[in-house]
């Protein structure tokens, strides 16, 4: 069975830093695809950043120079750096993580999925 576990979620001021992690168990994804989307209630989860095994790394628009997607595949988990959070960034994130290894920014082509974690930004 594969599990997707997020951590790192919580409040912060506007400005500040969080780091999401997310470990993988019950499979190895060293090169394929692993991400994190976002989701407010009411609205569709979308895509914020993805990397895989052979360097490959992709951005949302909204986040790029601001958050950092990396990877530790000796521990099988991917982390989310996020700084310089705006109110806007509050949402429940989701990491993903597929069985291919070409960048997708799309919710189908994740076969994996953590239960997620809050992020809310707010002074």
């Amino acid at each position: 069975q594969v599990l997707l576990v997020e951590s790192g979620g919580g409040l912060v001021q506007p400005g500040g830093s969080l780091r999401l992690s997310c470990a993988a168990s019950g499979r190895t994804f060293s090169s394929s695809v692993m991400g994190w989307f976002r989701q407010v209630p009411g609205t569709a989860r979308d895509f914020v950043a993805a990397i895989n095994g052979f360097g490959g790394i992709d951005y949302a628009d909204s986040v790029k120079g601001r958050f950092t997607i990396s990877r530790d595949n000796a521990k099988n988990t991917v982390y989310l750096q996020m700084n310089s959070l705006k109110p806007e960034d509050t949402a429940v994130y989701y990491c993903a993580a597929s069985t291919r290894w070409p960048i997708s920014t799309a919710r189908g082509y994740y076969d994996y999925w953590g239960q997620g974690t809050q992020v809310t930004v707010s002074s």
